[in-house]
C-alpha cells in the first residue's frame, strides 16, 4: 500500500513539473511576442549578409592576431636561446678567468716562498758577515 501512495505523489510531482514547464513555456513565447521583430525577406538577407561579414572580419582579426602571436612566441624562444648561449659563454668564460687566477696564485706563492728562502739566506750571510767582522776587529785590535 505504501508503494501506492508513494507513486500516486511522484505522479503528482511528475504533472505538476509539466504544468509549470507549461506556463513556463507560454510566458516565454508572450515575450518573445512582444519582442520579437519582424523584417521582410531582403532586409533579413541583408542583416543576415552584415553579420557574416562581421563575423568574417572578426576571424580575420583573430587569425591576423594569433600569426602575431606565434611569430612573438618564436621571437621570445630564439631570444631565450641566445641568452641561454651567452650565459653558458659566460660561464664558460669565468671558469677560464677563475683557471687563470687560480694558477697566477699559484705562481705568486712560489715566487713568494722563493723570495723568502732568499731573503733568509740573506740575513743569514749579513750575520756571517758582522760575525767576521768582529772577529777581524778583535784580531786587529
Amino acid at each position: 500500500m505504501e508503494d501506492k501512495g508513494k507513486g500516486t505523489d511522484r505522479w503528482s510531482g511528475a504533472v505538476a513539473n509539466i504544468t509549470e514547464m507549461a506556463s513556463n513555456l507560454e510566458s516565454l513565447q508572450k515575450i518573445l511576442v512582444k519582442k520579437a521583430v519582424y523584417v521582410d525577406d531582403e532586409t533579413f538577407a541583408r542583416a543576415s549578409l552584415c553579420s557574416e561579414q562581421v563575423l568574417e572580419q572578426r576571424v580575420e582579426t583573430l587569425e591576423r592576431e594569433l600569426d602575431a602571436a606565434i611569430t612573438a612566441a618564436a621571437h621570445a624562444r630564439s631570444e631565450k636561446r641566445q641568452a641561454e648561449a651567452a650565459q653558458k659563454a659566460a660561464e664558460l668564460h669565468v671558469q677560464e678567468v677563475t683557471r687563470e687566477l687560480e694558477n697566477t696564485t699559484k705562481v705568486f706563492q712560489l715566487h713568494m716562498d722563493e723570495l723568502r728562502a732568499k731573503q733568509e739566506e740573506i740575513n743569514k750571510r749579513d750575520k756571517d758577515i758582522k760575525l767576521l767582522e768582529a772577529i777581524i776587529q778583535t784580531l786587529g785590535a
